[in-house]
């Protein structure tokens, strides 16, 4: 894309600016520290004024409209004319936690995942590292947080999310149901990050490793118990 710099590219998104998806659309461009846009009948890339004052951390679309979740906890929610702006209830990020990322379920949900990593003095304390997983209540504009994201298997990479249902993937492809798993990261070995309920966390999970074959241009991955 013409324009971006890609030492500060975080992902993109874009809406079209009727219901019928043809016609005009709008692209929304994060650059970490800024947010640029592009509409198609302008052909020309702007900066976007947000309402928050931190850098942003993700940004997707859901229902039609962009959601921009940043650093501080703020997240906001903005139709593609740019008409409406709703700054969502605020979430309150823990003190430990290290990253977020917006997963929209289709157009059904839209779930935040948080990792959190306790301190181990001066040092974060990555073998203690579990999740937090947050639903959008769409219609009180707030988060809630929840154990159970259903047939769903979350799919989080370095540059973009993926949630899909196991039961549509051959076989299950050796993924198992309401699990999350991370791409990136060290190494080419992963685990999927599973729910325990005498924990009340989700937790790194052993049971099935994930040896990562290829990053780009796309996410290839091998399960195998």
């Amino acid at each position: 894309m013409i324009g971006c710099d890609a030492k500060e590219y975080r992902g993109v998104a874009v809406l079209p600016l009727n219901k019928e998806g043809e016609g005009d659309f709008v692209v929304l461009l994060n650059c970490t520290s800024v947010l640029m846009v592009l509409r198609s009948n302008e052909m020309r890339w702007r900066r976007f004024q947000t309402l928050s004052t931190a850098t942003c951390d993700d940004l997707v679309t859901f229902r039609g409209r962009f959601y921009a979740l940043f650093v501080n906890g703020d997240v906001s929610g903005f139709d593609p004319h740019f008409l409406e702006l709703t700054p969502l209830v605020r979430l309150e990020l823990l003190n430990c936690g290290w990253s977020t990322s917006l997963v929209p379920s289709g157009d059904d949900e839209l779930f935040l995942v948080e990792k959190i990593i306790p301190h181990n003095g001066n040092a974060l304390d990555f073998a203690r590292l579990t999740l937090r997983v947050c639903r959008l209540d769409v219609e009180a504009g707030q988060w809630v947080v929840v154990k159970d994201i259903g047939d769903c298997v979350f799919i989080i990479g370095d540059l973009g999310t993926v949630s899909c249902s196991a039961k549509e993937l051959s076989d299950g492809c050796g993924v198992c149901v309401n699990s999350i798993l991370f791409t990136y990261g060290p190494g080419n070995v992963t685990y999927s990050y599973k729910y325990e309920d005498d924990l009340n966390c989700w937790r790194y999970s052993r049971e099935k490793r994930a040896t990562i074959l290829s990053r780009s241009p796309v996410v290839a991955l091998r399960v195998e118990r």
